[in-house]
């Protein structure tokens, strides 16, 4: 299967700028915070992939001083219009070593869904490495395997039993309730992402896989006992690097 990235279509982009924090995307907006305040070192945020600027503007409402890079003029542009006075940058879409400004943290919020092959994706964690200032940390979240063959709050994967026979670097379909296309992303295993995170010179301090409590007020499909999401904590690992 050819990979397509979903968010250069303007439909599709357009109705992804329009999203927030509910739903399945909730359970990240409880647990980032506090995570974020924890391994906090510095107020200079780097949103890596920050798309049209939802986690940008969290991180600003969390204090921090951000800026947001992505491939798509087009998602920048609604980036801008939504925060006239945010600092989003473009970056060159297939650039495997791209020059990111020196950063406390730096955060990706599922733009390596999307990145094919283990080269780009290893490529790009180098220079999210290399960017980190001294006891800087990295943010990875990510899509687990479960979410692409369960039903959730906000996707659904019923039209697409493929991808359970799905393997690392294959790609995978998920569609956002309301959306005009599915997404296709490229699996990836928890062990494929420690090794890519090795492979970086990166180092995994802490995971966490965000579950639903059962007092939000919505009716969880699977979000009670599987989670969709993984979020990793990094640091440079200074004995390999």
């Amino acid at each position: 299967m050819t990979f397509v990235n979903s968010y250069e279509d303007p439909a599709y982009a357009h109705a992804y700028a329009q999203l927030d924090f509910v739903g399945t995307y909730l359970l990240v907006a409880r647990d980032l915070p506090p995570l974020l305040a924890e391994h906090r070192t510095g107020p200079r945020a780097l949103d890596f992939g920050c798309g049209a600027g939802r986690t940008s503007r969290l991180l600003r409402d969390l204090g921090f001083r951000v800026t947001g890079v992505d491939i798509s003029a087009a998602m920048l542009e609604l980036a801008r219009r939504a925060d006239p006075g945010g600092d989003y940058r473009l970056i060159a879409d297939g650039e495997a070593d791209p020059e990111l400004p020196e950063s406390d943290l730096v955060l990706s919020a599922w733009p390596f869904d999307n990145i094919p092959t283990w080269e780009r994706k290893v490529g790009l964690l180098r220079a999210i490495r290399r960017c980190l200032a001294p006891g800087g940390r990295a943010v990875n979240i990510v899509s687990t395997p479960d979410i692409y063959i369960n039903e959730w709050a906000t996707f659904t994967t019923a039209a697409f039993p493929e991808n359970r026979r799905a393997e690392v670097g294959d790609v995978v379909r998920i569609v956002t309730h309301g959306f005009p296309e599915p997404a296709e992303d490229i699996l990836w295993t928890d062990a494929a992402w420690r090794e890519a995170y090795r492979r970086a010179g990166l180092r995994v301090l802490e995971t966490r896989r965000p579950l639903a409590r059962g007092d939000e007020g919505i009716d969880w499909p699977s979000e009670r006992s599987i989670p969709p999401w993984a979020i990793h904590v990094l640091e440079e690992d200074t004995c390999c690097c």
